[in-house]
């Protein structure tokens, strides 16, 4: 495998926005979508806990930090307003891993 750029994250999400959450941040929403238009993005992946069914966590896979990097600083208003326009599905929302294998 080949060098890749993962970024992490955590939420606990109240039930009765679960549903909102998974279009959401799962691989065909808007998230992934946005993600998409940028050069080295390779995926997202979204994960439920066993143990607890409000706890999930994204995996958002680039080629590299650079490719990253670079669609941040040319989608920096869109990712703003992507992230005020879904504020508050989750009540936590923290970034656990950001780095490369």
């Amino acid at each position: 495998m080949g060098y890749v750029f993962v970024r992490v994250w955590y939420y606990t999400v109240p039930e009765s926005n679960v549903g909102r959450f998974l279009a959401a941040y799962g691989p065909e929403g808007p998230w992934a979508r946005l993600f998409r238009q940028a050069r080295g993005y390779e995926g997202t992946e979204l994960f439920r806990g066993t143990d607890r069914s409000d706890r999930f966590i994204t995996v958002d896979t680039w080629a590299s930090e650079a490719d990253w990097q670079q669609f941040l600083a040319e989608q920096a208003d869109a990712y703003t307003a992507l992230d005020v326009r879904l504020e508050g599905l989750a009540d936590v929302e923290r970034a656990l891993v950001e780095g490369s294998s």
